[in-house]
């Protein structure tokens, strides 16, 4: 397909804002279509982590540090993104299981080095309390998920791209060759391909196609505290909560990235979390609780991404997954030069729709 086709991307979360940028800076005529705002749903409740840690597979591991290395890249090409790369403690699994991650980590490359109580309170002065054995990954960072999106959407649409805000999706529009665009709620838009990169809402926008893909949706929560003074310098992993600072001072904890969030008692479990991460600072009571944040996750099937062309439909393309955040900018790249171009990155190739054939598709959203 040349480079001047006109491609109609679903979703403005950090997915759909990286693809709309880097199919844009190919040469492609491209529209975002977005129910809501620039900056989707849940990229808005994301934690932000850009990392290649977890107890992933050599493979999984390669694309994600790969797209740690593209976000360097996409600083350049964007630049004033509100990423940092802070580095961060580790010690969210038993000291066996912990000891055992960093070994596999360092031999693939990861620059991970265990660290003592005492070199964990140099880093992070303002720890109540580590435990003995810890984990530093110097090279991680955070993206600021929804300021980051929407910069990066406002770069596409500075480059050329037009972004409909407000705007539902109801179907995809097949004509005799395949894919000729989308029905909204305000009439068809044509189009020569349909990229949708829609979170939870993937599953039903890709049934309008005929087209089945297996979703979990687990919640996750965050909380959120007023600004104040810095007490956080990197990511602290821990295994009660996951924390970070933002430049303008707000702590942010995320409590149970399993998908065990009650679904009762909403605020009661978010008191009981931001008392947690204020027990983990020494100053952690001059915190107060601005706001909790509940989102619910993408995840294929599997738990890994599913990203390329939706078999049987010419012209159709999809982008979803978990860690996004992490993800956006290599699936962005990758995934335009596939459309354009017809190249299929290596890296992508486990993450392609087919390895659903036959599977039931399902889109569960449990709070």
């Amino acid at each position: 397909m040349p480079g001047n086709s006109h491609v109609v991307v679903v979703g403005a979360g950090i997915i759909g804002a990286s693809l709309a940028w880097h199919l844009v800076r190919a040469g492609a005529r491209v529209t975002i279509v977005e129910a809501g705002a620039a900056g989707g749903v849940a990229t808005s409740n994301s934690f932000g982590w850009l990392n290649a840690s977890w107890g992933n597979p050599e493979p999984y591991f390669r694309l994600r540090i790969r797209s740690m290395t593209e976000w360097r890249r996409l600083e350049r090409e964007v630049p004033g993104l509100p990423v940092s790369w802070s580095g961060g403690l580790i010690w969210d699994l038993p000291p066996d299981k912990l000891a055992d991650f960093a070994r596999e980590h360092a031999a693939w490359g990861y620059g991970i080095r265990s660290v003592d109580r005492k070199e964990a309170a140099r880093l992070e002065p303002q720890l109540a309390d580590a435990p003995e054995f810890v984990l530093h990954v110097a090279e991680e960072g955070v993206a600021e998920p929804l300021a980051t999106s929407r910069a990066l959407m406002a770069a596409a649409v500075a480059a050329g791209a037009k972004l409909l805000e407000g705007r539902s999706v109801t179907s995809i529009r097949i004509g005799t060759h395949g894919v000729s665009g989308v029905e909204t709620d305000a009439g068809p838009i044509e189009a020569d391909m349909v990229a949708v990169a829609a979170g939870v809402e993937t599953p039903s926008m890709l049934a309008t196609a005929g087209v089945k893909l297996p979703l979990s949706t687990p919640p996750g929560m965050l909380v959120v505290s007023r600004p104040h003074r810095r007490l956080l310098d990197g990511l602290v992993m821990a295994p009660e909560l996951h924390m970070r600072q933002t430049a303008d001072g707000r702590l942010v904890a995320g409590g149970d990235f399993e998908g065990n969030v009650p679904s009762k008692n909403i605020a009661a479990a978010a008191a009981t979390l931001f008392s947690a991460m204020q027990r983990m600072l020494r100053a952690g009571e001059e915190l107060s609780l601005e706001r909790h944040l509940l989102g619910h996750r993408p995840v294929p099937g599997d738990g890994f991404p599913a990203v390329g062309a939706a078999s049987g439909v010419e012209g159709l393309y999809v982008a979803v997954m978990h860690s996004g955040m992490t993800l956006a900018p290599a699936v962005g790249r990758f995934l335009a030069e596939e459309m354009l171009g017809g190249r299929r990155e290596p890296l992508l190739s486990p993450y392609g729709l087919e390895r659903f054939a036959g599977v039931e598709a399902s889109a569960s959203t449990t709070v």
